[in-house]
């Protein structure tokens, strides 16, 4: 059986926290890339984000495009080296799944539980890309704050069960973790 080796990717918008997390990776024969992005064709600039990471992409990594039941996918044994990007997407969708923007601050957490205990359960390889948040000012809008408390929970959460924890600035990794202590 494999053993687990978790890494927790960090980093704020553009800060190539995503090619960093693929570097990661790059080296293994099989790769499983799990989106988890939502498509909306009505959003050019959204398509064209999610354009630009499927282009960098080796052709020969399976892309499963999972922006839904995202605890499943990674619960599912397998013998690639995984990565998720990212679970910023993946939370917003959650929230929307809920309808929760407007309820109360750990309406999501039994998908946050179920998202963390797969990851903390998972064997082989996994790479998680998360931004991080609540570095600049808070947020105008309630959704705004509630995304920047929920992110940052999932993130301390996801650091606590992870092996490696990474913070990507400016294209810079600055390791806070190490699964070699």
């Amino acid at each position: 059986m494999t053993s687990a080796t978790r890494t927790l990717v960090l980093g704020g918008t553009r800060s190539g926290k995503s090619a960093y997390a693929e570097n990661l990776v790059a080296h293994y024969e099989h790769v499983r890339y799990v989106a988890t992005g939502r498509r909306d064709p009505s959003d050019i600039d959204w398509e064209a984000r999610i354009d630009t990471h499927r282009a960098r992409r080796p052709s020969s990594w399976t892309t499963v495009e999972s922006p839904r039941g995202l605890s499943d996918v990674l619960a599912t044994p397998t013998d690639c080296a995984t990565i998720v990007d990212d679970l910023g997407t993946w939370l917003t969708g959650a929230i929307d799944d809920r309808e929760a923007w407007d309820l109360p601050r750990g309406t999501i957490t039994p998908e946050s539980d179920a998202l963390v205990n797969a990851v903390s359960q998972g064997i082989g390889t996994m790479v998680l890309v998360s931004p991080e948040v609540g570095w600049g000012v808070v947020p105008e809008t309630r959704s705004g704050r509630l995304f920047q408390d929920e992110m940052g929970t999932l993130n301390r959460r996801l650091a606590a069960v992870c092996d490696s924890v990474v913070l990507v600035v400016a294209g810079q990794p600055l390791t806070l973790k190490s699964a070699v202590q």
